[in-house]
């Protein structure tokens, strides 16, 4: 039960997308981070829902939506066989995302993400869609493998913007980050607080590290193609 101090609720305020987005976390986040932004996310989107697993091929709410003749569904993910919306035409992404799009979103570490994907049958099937990011990340307090790399609330953000300005979508998300922020707020001061013994600290004098000093190894997932 997390204190009043530090609950995130008074900040979420969903959006309505034509779009839905299916969020398929790993296991591993859903037992650690029941604040994380898969969740966020979620909460964040009247058209979304999450489902939490590994291997999805018999998933039988996934096998749903992708069997529904009315459905077109996608994979956020990266790779050089993508639909990039950074660079597509207006028309050419209402043509591609047609009838009722669904983006599937795979929420866990890279390795998880792989493991997800390699596991599912069903998935690797999917047309992939994908954006050139070029800002970077708030999500400081976490390891990543590159700067650049975006925390899933905020790749859903990019992506339903990049939507937006192809005029598929028509959402207001000027306050679609707030509850990240302010959880980003709240766990820096956190970890910066003197006073606070829950806060594992390895010296007396703690900062927040630069995004480029981060590990490679235990990065979080995170769905981008970056600009090259």
């Amino acid at each position: 039960m997390k204190s009043a101090s530090t609950c995130i609720c008074k900040h979420v305020h969903p959006i309505k997308t034509k779009t839905r987005f299916v969020i398929l976390m790993h296991p591993k986040e859903a037992r650690k981070e029941k604040n994380g932004t898969g969740y966020m996310t979620n909460l964040q989107l009247e058209n979304a829902e999450l489902i939490v697993g590994v291997d999805f091929s018999e998933n039988k709410r996934v096998n749903e939506i992708l069997n529904n003749e009315e459905n077109s569904s996608f994979l956020l993910y990266p790779g050089k066989e993508t639909f990039n919306l950074s660079v597509k035409k207006s028309t050419e992404i209402h043509t591609f995302l047609d009838k009722t799009p669904h983006i599937f979103i795979l929420d866990g570490t890279w390795p998880c993400a792989r493991k997800m994907l390699k596991l599912s049958k069903n998935l690797q099937t999917l047309k992939r869609v994908s954006f050139d990011n070029e800002i970077k990340s708030k999500f400081i307090i976490k390891q990543q493998p590159e700067p650049l790399c975006l925390s899933t609330i905020e790749s859903v953000y990019t992506v339903i913007n990049l939507l937006k300005t192809a005029r598929f979508e028509t959402c207001n998300t000027d306050n679609f980050l707030l509850p990240f922020e302010k959880m980003i707020e709240q766990q820096i001061a956190c970890i910066l607080d003197p006073n606070n013994k829950n806060h594992y600290r390895p010296n007396k004098n703690p900062k927040i590290a630069p995004k480029n000093m981060y590990k490679k190894t235990t990065e979080r997932n995170i769905i981008f193609e970056e600009n090259r």
